[in-house]
């Protein structure tokens, strides 16, 4: 407990060095706010009031100071163009997006892991081949293009899930996970294709081991080996490799949120940059930053539990 706590500790300078020089940057940026909201028929005096305005006049550590403390009270502003305050836009849109990074990620683990288990025990064969040639396939495609397939396949031509749209669980918990179908499996596709290739290359090399082959000649069943003996071994790999895909969940959210119209923090993100709000953006930043760091924290922690061997180190 006492090496977690100094974990979180040590990542606050992380997050601040991370949120603050996305901060400098987009001031460092030469495009206007004032500009963009007023259009190209303003005057500049009728630019200059609205900078005024907005505070986008102060200095640039004045500003930091300012947005720093609110920061630090939960206020992370409000947006240059509504007006409205970016927590409530924030906190509006996480739920969808959380639901459908939960969602791909879940995909990605049922499919990859039980791939990759299925590809070790046949490894050499037909089979296996096709799940390595599935895999690659998996990682080379776009989320956006695999999203258009399956919208073309699964909803326009069989309708068996809606194309776009999201249902909140409050309303409707079938719904919810009616709409998020299609979104998860198009954002989980590429994250099963990575997860196959890792678990198929661990439970490999663990199945190779001496003490499978010694749980083997005892007699216990090939289940018994691959879930209990094998697959521990081989899952410290596949952990730390899921701490990647997380990444990759939050960025591919971004283009799948787009592409199935969901009122996410991908839709937030890309209004908030095409209309250069950067309030907006930063709050985007600070949350993927954190969830970033958060989950590196737990796959540190999980290691504990998959190899004994860290406890005593």
């Amino acid at each position: 407990m006492r090496n977690v706590v100094i974990r979180l500790l040590t990542m606050i300078p992380l997050v601040l060095l991370v949120v603050s020089g996305t901060f400098f940057l987009s001031l460092a940026s030469n495009v206007d706010p004032a500009e963009i909201i007023l259009g190209g028929n303003a005057t500049q005096e009728q630019i200059d009031t609205l900078r005024q305005q907005l505070g986008l006049d102060r200095p640039a550590l004045e500003q930091y100071w300012t947005w720093l403390g609110g920061l630090l009270r939960g206020d992370l502003g409000t947006s240059l163009y509504t007006g409205a305050s970016v927590t409530d836009l924030f906190l509006a849109a996480l739920p969808v997006t959380l639901s459908l990074t939960a969602g791909g990620l879940v995909v990605g683990v049922v499919l990859g892991v039980g791939a990759g288990l299925f590809a070790s025990v046949v490894a050499g064969t037909r089979l296996d081949r096709g799940v390595i040639l599935l895999s690659t396939v998996g990682q080379a495609a776009p989320s956006f293009f695999v999203g258009m397939l399956i919208i073309y396949f699964l909803a326009l031509q069989l309708g068996w899930f809606p194309a776009t749209g999201y249902v909140s669980p409050a309303d409707s918990f079938g719904g919810w996970l009616h709409s998020l179908a299609l979104p998860s499996l198009a954002l989980g596709v590429g994250v099963a294709a990575a997860l196959s290739r890792q678990a198929r290359s661990s439970m490999i090399t663990a199945l190779q081991q001496d003490y499978t082959r010694t749980a083997l000649s005892k007699g216990h069943s090939r289940r018994r080996v691959v879930l209990k003996h094998a697959g521990r071994n081989a899952a410290s790999p596949v952990v730390t490799s899921m701490s990647f895909q997380v990444a990759q969940l939050l960025g591919g959210a971004i283009v799948v949120e787009r592409l199935f119209a969901l009122p996410g923090l991908g839709s937030l993100t890309i209004d908030a940059v095409l209309r250069y709000d950067p309030n907006i953006i930063q709050a985007v930043v600070l949350f993927a930053v954190v969830v970033v760091v958060l989950v590196n924290l737990l796959v540190d922690v999980s290691y504990v539990w998959l190899n004994p061997k860290v406890r005593t180190t």
